[in-house]
């Protein structure tokens, strides 16, 4: 129990530097709303069982922490961001989790409820495990790990560990099955942050650089009204779309003195 709670705090690092930037950057928001659905279908199939008190105990408390995370990540998010996250909480906690307690509930009795929950709850643990996916093909792309934390890798293959044997001693698949593939993906995240945690000068990492030098400056139109300031998303566009612009010209101006080039002919 404690390493799943330490588990839930791992992202607290993630959210302070967000704090501090004010912005989610890269960060995405659908690892801790999957979470999310999956503490509150893992509390209803438990309480449907009759037992592992403790594992209510836990996941309440992840319910807790995960929903402070989103409406954290909600407040700093960028508009495109703030968007997909209200639509995935609708997908995943209004539709998924709703949608299961009420055909549970109402059209489902005995063992059968609790063993169709009880492989929901199977499916949705998956895809909290799968969720990270698109944070590892990430930094395999920019070789920069900044966006998946060391910590939380860390404590996530622990707590898979862990409940794999808890549950194995209560006999319970639904809890232990999932931990088999928590386990794997924890071990692969690790893997490539001591791949690619000395990567430094990837391009991302100089983008970033970039956007922290033009952040500590103030832009002054000739009317003397101040620029509104940029947030990182924005100056790395503009950083790009300079460099394209340079590029291109570079390339005319190639193409122009090669055709002015007089032609020497020799006999």
């Amino acid at each position: 129990m404690t390493v799943s709670f330490i588990v839930f705090l791992a992202p607290l690092p993630t959210f302070y530097n967000i704090y501090k930037k004010k912005s989610t950057e890269g960060y995405q928001s659908i690892p801790y709303v999957v979470a999310l659905c999956s503490a509150m279908i893992l509390i209803y199939y438990v309480h449907l069982k009759g037992d592992m008190r403790d594992v209510i105990i836990i996941n309440a408390i992840g319910v807790f922490i995960e929903t402070i995370y989103i409406v954290f990540y909600i407040f700093y998010a960028p508009k495109k961001a703030k968007v997909q996250t209200i639509k995935l909480l609708l997908l995943f906690v209004v539709v998924g989790y709703g949608g299961v307690f009420l055909v549970a509930q109402f059209l489902l009795k005995g063992a059968i409820r609790t063993t169709i929950v009880g492989w929901i709850s199977i499916a949705f643990s998956v895809c909290t495990f799968v969720a990270p996916l698109g944070i590892m093909r990430k930094v395999i792309k920019t070789k920069n790990v900044e966006y998946m934390p060391f910590l939380l890798s860390l404590f996530l293959t622990i707590s898979a560990v862990l409940w794999f044997i808890y549950g194995l001693t209560k006999k319970n698949v639904v809890i232990y099955a999932p931990n088999i593939l928590g386990f794997t993906f924890g071990v692969v995240q690790m893997v490539l942050y001591v791949v690619y945690k000395n990567k430094k000068e990837s391009n991302v990492t100089k983008e970033q650089k970039l956007s922290e030098v033009l952040q500590n400056h103030v832009i002054i139109l000739e009317d003397g009204k101040k620029l509104t300031q940029l947030t990182q998303e924005q100056i790395i566009d503009i950083w790009k779309l300079g460099t394209l612009i340079y590029s291109e010209k570079l390339n005319a101006s190639a193409a122009e003195v090669d055709n002015n080039r007089p032609n020497i002919q020799t006999n």
